[in-house]
């Protein structure tokens, strides 16, 4: 008789069975089904200060910059707004010394972000291969590499880099941690991520209020040969989340 309890009755059954915490079952008789929004048409100016409400800057002690980000923006929207973002956080961290990029509260992406932040902290010559993805849907696979040109300058290899994570990381931002860390790049600070997915469909189950939530890409890691998904990103300096920032600044 309870819609919601036989949901999640049915989405234990499934991970006890497959093993992947990601599948889940959902009763959503509301249900309305995400059409991507368009690049908004509205001035570079009023997008950059939407991005800048999902990004905080700061100039530590120590001379360590220290970025917050909860949104990966696409490479679309980094072509519109990026001289913008240069201005308004680029330039005002390239000086420092060292780096922390807090991804602990960071849940949503864009896949085309990924070659753009992991190019700033690698050189731009030899191109790297940074990840791919397979596309079960289309049956492609897509190869992320870093970029050759950037807008801007790069932080460069030589400073020190951290990632602030937490259990809720997830997605792109794990993606982009993997990638640094497996790149021998960026110190993981914090605790073990998410295991999350860069794209996940919800499939209608027949005539029905029902609806299966399933990964349907994959990242697969050029070095490890491995993904990140379901197990997380696994941190250097395992604290608790509210810690890692003090942890990573000492």
């Amino acid at each position: 008789p309870d819609p919601g309890t036989l949901a999640s009755v049915l989405t234990e059954g499934v991970k006890n069975t497959i093993g992947d915490s990601r599948v889940k079952v959902t009763y959503e008789p509301e249900y309305v089904p995400a059409v991507p929004p368009a690049m908004p048409d509205i001035p570079p100016e009023q997008l950059a200060g939407m991005i800048k409400a999902t990004v905080k800057v700061e100039v530590l002690d120590g001379n360590i910059a220290y970025l917050k980000i909860q949104h990966i923006i696409g490479e679309e929207m980094a072509q519109k707004v990026g001289p913008l973002l240069l201005e308004y956080i680029w330039d005002k961290v390239l000086p420092t010394s060292a780096m922390i990029l807090d991804f602990r509260s960071a849940v949503s992406g864009e896949l085309s972000g990924i070659p753009y932040i992991v190019s700033y902290y690698t050189d731009s010559e030899p191109l790297i291969h940074i990840d791919s993805v397979y596309d079960r849907p289309s049956d492609i696979t897509t190869e992320l590499w870093s970029m050759p040109t950037l807008l801007g300058k790069r932080y460069g290899t030589s400073k020190p880099l951290m990632i602030l994570t937490s259990k809720n990381t997830l997605g792109v931002a794990e993606d982009v941690a993997y990638c640094l860390k497996n790149l021998k790049r960026a110190t993981i600070v914090g605790e073990n991520t998410a295991g999350g997915t860069v794209k996940i469909d919800k499939i209608k189950v027949g005539d029905t209020d029902f609806y299966v939530s399933v990964p349907v890409a994959k990242s697969i890691n050029p070095i490890t040969g491995k993904s990140w998904e379901i197990d997380g990103v696994a941190p250097h300096v395992e604290v608790p989340a509210e810690d890692a920032l003090e942890t990573a600044v000492a």
